[in-house]
């Protein structure tokens, strides 16, 4: 981890040019023709003639190609030129705002961000302070870790510029289920369950997988699969006939939270007490049925109602108690991605750092990720236990706006708990400075507004007039200390 005396803020440096679309006209397939890319609102490609700079924001596939290889303090020594040569564009934002380097955001989204499809209010206010709209001065790399899906990222991409009303590039994006594209090879024919429509058979297609099966497909063949199932004209249009009595299916993903929970529980218990994946066959066994990814574990999940929803992790239980109850006390083992999930927090790690390098151009790791969540026990469990693993610090934040009720006791206790993700936001950035100015700020290059407005008490800087409740435990620095690296927390 770089050292605490270093610099706050990473002065702008010349960035290679990338391709930027309309987040009202893009559509999925503009996103992903290939190239870097980024979403940017409308109005502000308006202001695109007013600028000659040219910038660079990595798409989901250039970055994907450096995560694996990646080696984080190997690449903190590397260059600063970008590997990749993007096509011709120009920056919204003014090229000599200075990028802060020592420290970045990850946000969940449903519940954080977004509700029900809307924005979360404070979330567009959060987000003009990270883009710039600050009294420091300075931007704040950040990225997107939701277990949501059942869209491409490319999509995802598209959505949230549109919400957000901010840039938004498909290498800031890991859904629950983009993990599941490094198992391309493993697995021929697959079965994908969940979203809309053919959405995620295409999400599938598009990460390489071969033959992309769906429930449609398995109920057009033999409408008796699912008697209270029945396919719509247009889930029978879409659907692929196949004979299922040749089709060996070789690994089963759930992409996103069923739309029809009978139907598709059928199905994957047939195939989970099936001989080696051939639909309609009973194992004698019970052990040669194909493995089964969810792309998360979630119970619950904020949506649009007062109260929260059912998402795939109570599916997932489901399954494994209705395959028990058949086969007489056999276990089904599954596997799911997604947080709290150890290995995405490390895809994470990898597709930060490559964020960074490309589009804010810092090359060494952050000392400092600040994750914003609203579920305890994937969003803050996952950070923590990541963070007793890491080499940077991983500090949790949790928000009263989504799966977390005020007044209850999380399973998994956060480092701070605040009303919003703007108080997250604003709470990380008083803390970031607090510790550069204890620490010694004469060498950090802060520029006269932020040294005006900034004060150690919080008096005239970006803080909240909400409580704010921070854990510490034994002897843990308080915040600000020059010596600031805060030990992993019990979880």
């Amino acid at each position: 981890m770089a050292s605490s005396n270093s610099n706050l803020l990473s002065l702008p440096r010349p960035r290679p040019q990338f391709r930027r679309l309309s987040s009202m006209t893009a559509t999925e397939r503009d996103v992903r023709e290939g190239g870097p890319v980024v979403v940017v609102p409308e109005r502000l490609m308006l202001q695109r003639s007013q600028s000659h700079h040219g910038g660079f924001a990595a798409s989901m596939e250039n970055a994907r190609s450096e995560l694996n290889a990646m080696n984080l303090e190997e690449e903190a020594l590397s260059s600063t030129e970008s590997s990749t040569p993007g096509t011709p564009g120009s920056p919204i934002t003014p090229s000599d705002i200075p990028t802060a380097d020592s420290f970045a955001f990850a946000f969940d989204i449903d519940g954080v961000l977004i509700r029900g499809g809307k924005p979360i209010p404070e979330a567009i206010e959060a987000m003009k302070m990270l883009n710039g709209e600050n009294e420091y001065g300075m931007k704040v790399p950040y990225i997107f870790l939701t277990n949501g899906g059942g869209k491409t990222e490319a999509e995802r991409c598209i959505d949230l510029s549109r919400q957000l009303d901010i840039e938004v590039s498909p290498a800031q994006f890991i859904c629950g289920h983009t993990p599941m594209r490094e198992m391309v090879e493993k697995y021929n024919t697959v079965l994908v369950v969940g979203g809309e429509g053919e959405k995620c058979r295409q999400v599938a297609e598009g990460y390489g997988f071969r033959d992309v099966i769906t429930p449609g497909d398995i109920i057009k063949d033999n409408a008796d699969t699912t008697p209270f199932r029945k396919l719509t004209p247009d889930e029978i249009k879409h659907s692929r006939r196949r004979n299922f009595a040749e089709v060996k299916i070789e690994a089963i993903f759930v992409f996103a939270d069923s739309r029809e929970w009978a139907g598709d529980i059928q199905i994957i218990l047939d195939l989970a007490m099936s001989k080696g994946g051939f639909i309609g066959t009973l194992s004698e066994t019970f052990d040669e049925g194909p493995p089964i990814y969810f792309s998360h574990n979630d119970i619950v999940w904020s949506a649009a109602h007062d109260n929260v929803r059912l998402g795939m992790g109570a599916l997932r239980k489901m399954i494994e108690m209705l395959f028990r109850d058949l086969t007489k006390g056999k276990e089904l083992e599954t596997i799911a991605f997604g947080k709290p999930q150890i290995g995405t927090f490390e895809f994470a790690t990898r597709l930060l750092q490559q964020w960074r390098k490309d589009e804010h151009r810092c090359n060494a790791p952050p000392e400092t990720v600040y994750f914003v969540g609203d579920t305890p026990e994937s969003d803050i469990r996952g950070t923590n236990q990541f963070n007793e693993r890491s080499k940077n610090d991983w500090y949790s934040i949790l928000v009263r706006t989504g799966v977390f009720q005020e007044g209850t006791t999380p399973a998994y206790k956060p480092r701070v708990t605040v009303d919003t993700v703007l108080d997250a936001v604003k709470h990380g950035m008083k803390r970031e400075f607090a510790k550069k100015m204890r620490g010694g700020a004469g060498a950090m290059p802060f520029n006269s507004i932020a040294l005006r407005n900034f004060s150690l008490n919080g008096e005239g800087g970006v803080g909240t007039k909400t409580p704010i409740m921070e854990r510490s435990e034994g002897n843990t620095p308080e915040v600000g200390t020059p010596d600031e690296r805060v030990k992993p927390f019990d979880s």
